[in-house]
């Protein structure tokens, strides 16, 4: 049992670090943009891991798949988001609700909804994630952090990847027959 009666940090400062030596004004910035980039990217993990359970249908078995390792890579981004807050001085976002409450992008509700609705509604928060990586890339380098703006960089490609990917599962070309739709 922890005896600590104070935090050692409390969220929201930052703390300068004398061995990457980008002033406290600077990581401020970057470590609320990397907080908000770890908010949208867990809302978005949860709501696909809530796909992955629940897809259903002729091709259920390949989307739960791929769903399922959509999921291990937004976490493993999520990691590397959280690990660079930490390391310019911040404390990383954590806890369900204050993602929700962070983010900027909205989770659907609680309902289960066929697979198109689903990939949909996961297409539209990888889109929003998309603008705001990029606009996190943007910032990192005018700030003169290219670490961080490398990082991001390996993030973005990876969910456009997989936003690029829900896309051609939402085209309407499928090997499905009308017969079993109906």
């Amino acid at each position: 049992m922890s005896t600590q009666k104070e935090a050692r940090q409390q969220y929201g400062d930052v703390h300068e670090s004398e061995a990457l030596r980008i002033p406290e004004e600077k990581a401020e910035q970057l470590v609320d943009a990397l907080n908000s980039d770890l908010a949208a990217t867990y809302v978005l993990y949860h709501q696909v891991k809530k796909h992955h359970w629940l897809v259903e249908g002729a091709e259920f078995h390949d989307i739960h798949e791929y769903l399922g390792e959509v999921a291990a890579d937004l976490e493993e981004g999520a990691d590397v988001l959280a690990e660079r807050a930490q390391a310019l001085g911040g404390v990383p976002l954590s806890g369900g609700a204050n993602y929700e409450e962070h983010a900027p992008v909205s989770p659907e509700d609680a309902d289960a909804y066929d697979i198109r609705t689903s990939l949909e509604n996961d297409q539209e928060i990888f889109g929003d994630i998309i603008e705001q990586l990029r606009e996190h890339i943007q910032l990192a380098n005018n700030l003169g952090d290219y670490n961080t703006e490398e990082q991001l960089r390996e993030i973005l490609e990876d969910v456009e990847e997989h936003g690029h990917h829900i896309e051609h599962y939402l085209e309407d070309d499928t090997l499905v027959t009308q017969g079993t739709l109906e």
